[in-house]
């Protein structure tokens, strides 16, 4: 998990005419992370340069990628063996962290992993700092976490971690070795980097879970095209499959929450959500956590408060509430420790109304107005006696340059607030641009 500007294994063989090398770089980095293209060093591509990452290069790939076929182990018994131990953590999860994080693989494929204590081994792990004798030198804490070399001779299938970052056994507070290795093995095992913001060879560390973590669709599809599927399991049953990242224009996606968040608009499902810039004709889709580490996933209803600067995130009974990318002290809350009523089990969407300065909580057929300021509620309707035309659950509602879209199901319906006035019908990909609907 490299600095963007780091070459690490491989460098470009040419450089185009008439463009600035620096532009290019840029521009393909923002091509590949979603974000608009400007060839500059703008606001959104220097908070992407600040997250920590791998540093195996990105090259020019869509969804799972592999350094080629020549590039992959011959056998599927391979040996490792850990030359040497972070003090962050205990001997025991460094082991328990290398273990699993290799089963993450041996788990959907034939190959298999032996520990060994000593000799040279197919997989030799390490952890350094700075200049650790492989001419690909760490850079301090943060940056980068780590790197692997692709399968062949030598040093190939070898992995490196950055003694000057914290590595955790389970902990946010610091980077999950688990997550960080099973990462860097697929390197060692021959995938490139992925453009799935879902997929764990995605190039930026996010927190994931390690006790409920899956290996993803994308990566799974990777692993299996350059070894093949593990002959003793039995194919999962549907229910059981990994996840898929959603597709931002699926007409029968049903949204998480919708919110804006400083002129963007944020659309939520199951662990990812996706920006729009008005600025820009392309959205940028990433995993929730990525972006907020202690957010939750599968939300079920957010909100943006303009004039405390907060974006809200409800699920369950509790809510979260973030200020640009900060977690804001005290939070996550119960409902009742933030002046709603006990009675209140679930919030299925939520919106902020700018001129009142009101938040219209729904549940059901009702909703429910709350004032943010004071921590109460101010009184109730039922969701039909607001908002005509309305034949179903409210999934999610959001305001934007000054009217009010409220969404049931796939369908997006755009009112005037005060009026009560139906617009339109819209589909779930209107603001996402999408063609198709």
């Amino acid at each position: 998990f490299c600095q963007f500007n780091q070459t690490c294994l491989l460098i470009d063989k040419y450089l185009e005419r008439g463009i600035s090398p620096v532009t290019k770089k840029l521009s393909e980095m923002q091509r590949f992370f979603g974000l608009r293209i400007t060839g500059t060093l703008d606001a959104d591509t220097l908070e992407l340069m600040k997250k920590p990452r791998c540093g195996v290069p990105d090259g020019n790939i869509a969804r799972y990628s592999t350094f080629g076929r020549d590039f992959k182990w011959n056998k599927h018994s391979l040996s490792y063996r850990i030359e040497n131990y972070t003090p962050d953590m205990s001997r025991s999860e460094v082991d328990s962290s290398i273990d699993k994080a290799l089963q993450v693989w041996a788990k959907v494929t034939p190959l298999r992993f032996t520990k060994i204590s000593s000799g040279t081994a197919d997989i030799m792990i390490s952890f350094g700092r700075r200049s650790h004798n492989d001419y690909y030198p760490f850079d301090g804490p943060g940056g980068t976490l780590a790197h692997a070399f692709a399968p062949s001779p030598g040093i190939g299938g070898d992995a490196h971690f950055d003694e000057d970052e914290r590595f955790t056994f389970r902990s946010n507070r610091g980077f999950v070795l688990f997550m960080v290795a099973a990462h860097e093995f697929g390197h060692s095992l021959g995938l490139s980097h992925s453009d799935d913001p879902g997929a764990l060879m995605y190039p930026t560390y996010s927190y994931r879970n390690p006790d409920t973590f899956t290996l993803p669709r994308d990566d799974i599809k990777g692993i299996q095209a350059l070894y093949g599927p593990n002959p003793t399991q039995a194919p999962d049953d549907p229910g059981t499959q990994p996840p898929a990242t959603p597709d931002a224009c699926d007409s029968t996606m049903v949204l998480d929450a919708v919110t804006t968040l400083r002129g963007e608009m944020l659309f939520f499902k199951d662990s990812f959500f996706w920006r729009s810039n008005p600025q820009s004709n392309t959205y940028q889709q990433s995993l929730i956590t990525r972006f907020w580490p202690n957010a939750p996933t599968k939300i079920d209803a957010a909100y943006e408060s303009r004039q405390s600067d907060r974006v809200y995130l409800f699920k369950d009974r509790r809510v979260w509430a973030y200020s640009g990318y900060d977690l804001v002290d005290g939070f996550p809350k119960k409902f009742t420790r933030h002046g709603l009523p006990r009675w209140m089990r679930r919030i299925d969407a939520a919106f902020h109304d700018v001129d009142s300065d009101r938040t219209l909580l729904f549940m059901g057929d009702y909703y429910v107005i709350y004032d943010e300021a004071k921590q109460r509620t101010e009184g109730y309707g039922r969701v039909d006696g607001k908002f005509s035309g309305l034949n179903g659950k409210v999934t999610a509602a959001f305001q934007y340059k000054g009217f009010t879209y409220i969404y049931s199901g796939p369908y997006m319906f755009e009112y005037d607030y005060r009026s009560g006035r139906l617009f339109r019908v819209l589909r779930n990909g209107y603001f996402l641009r999408c063609t198709n609907q």
